[in-house]
């Protein structure tokens, strides 16, 4: 049985909606659609609380699919963009691209299908995160093109979460597109972005910027000093920000600096404590925690083979 602000909030959604579809004043409309807008962009805590991650993976689309139906309504809606371009993102992650690593060594060819449907997810998220901080930033896209370190600089620590979407967004684009050297060159962008959001926040969404950057600074280009060193550095803090009560920094440390430094004990032991963690003793990073600890398990699986 559904709470009751539950059940008012659905109501309220089910009028919003009801109201931008048949409003005949193009006013109306529009504020109808602002107005669902503003509560879709708001409502991703349902998502991230949720306990069974099979049953967000069905209902996710759909979610998606509505906030791009109203963006064509309202196409500068700040929110809306920003919802959009980090659901885009997690979904592509979480329900494709681990699909796609899952699948590899049984079935390559769905691997490579997967893998070409999460670079579009990717780019999808990228295009919503690039014209939300154009809506803020006139021209901020192309200027980014040819000049990153001065259009960086208009961002302000207001604009740090759709930076940082739009940022991972094209990171993890990149990352599934190795025979694209035009997309990868787009690197050097997205290191300005996410450089960028550490100075103005560096303890964003419980650390997730230097969680990010544990496994950039592996491949980082001219960065002075071991990158192994910082990665280690965005490791700590990333675990000192999130409490330790997020799988996130475990596991990406794991896989991208213990793995290369063939520590297999210390990759087994940071997997194992990203599973000990206790999805509900923090209801708002449960989903996230589920989705990780899935791929710690994965990683743990295929131990021998990561370290022969």
């Amino acid at each position: 049985m559904k709470a009751p602000h539950a059940s008012r909030l659905t109501f309220h959604l089910a009028l919003l909606l009801l109201l931008a579809l048949l409003a005949p004043g193009c006013s109306v409309k529009r504020l109808a659609v602002n107005r669902l807008g503003d509560a879709l962009a708001g409502g991703g805590a349902t998502f991230a609380s949720d306990d069974d991650p099979e049953l967000v993976r069905q209902a996710v689309p759909f979610s998606l699919k509505l906030m791009e139906s109203l963006l064509a309504e309202s196409p500068k809606h700040r929110g809306l963009l920003y919802a959009t371009a980090s659901g885009f993102t997690q979904y592509g992650f979480a329900f494709v691209q681990q699909d796609a690593d899952e699948l590899e060594d049984t079935d390559f060819a769905r691997a490579q299908e997967l893998r070409a449907r999460a670079r579009r997810l990717y780019l999808r998220a990228r295009d919503y995160g690039l014209r939300g901080l154009d809506a803020r930033h006139a021209s901020f896209p192309s200027q980014l093109r040819t000049n990153a370190l001065a259009a960086v600089a208009r961002l302000r620590k207001a604009d740090v979460p759709t930076a940082y979407w739009t940022a991972a967004a094209w990171a993890a684009a990149i990352s599934v597109s190795k025979d694209d050297p035009e997309l990868i060159a787009d690197l050097r962008l997205v290191e300005a972005l996410m450089d960028r959001c550490l100075a103005l926040d560096e303890a964003f969404d419980r650390g997730a910027i230097h969680a990010f950057l544990i496994s950039y600074e592996m491949a980082r280009q001219d960065a002075e000093g071991d990158a192994a060193t910082r990665a280690r550095k965005h490791f700590e803090r990333a675990v000192e920000l999130s409490g330790g009560n997020l799988a996130g920094p475990f596991v990406s440390y794991a896989e991208s600096v213990l793995i290369k430094q063939r520590d297999r004990e210390q990759f087994t032991a940071l997997l194992e404590r990203a599973l000990a963690i206790n999805p509900d003793a923090q209801p708002e990073t449960r989903l996230a925690n589920l989705v990780l600890q899935r791929r710690a398990r994965w990683l743990l699986a295929r131990t021998d083979e990561l370290f022969l």
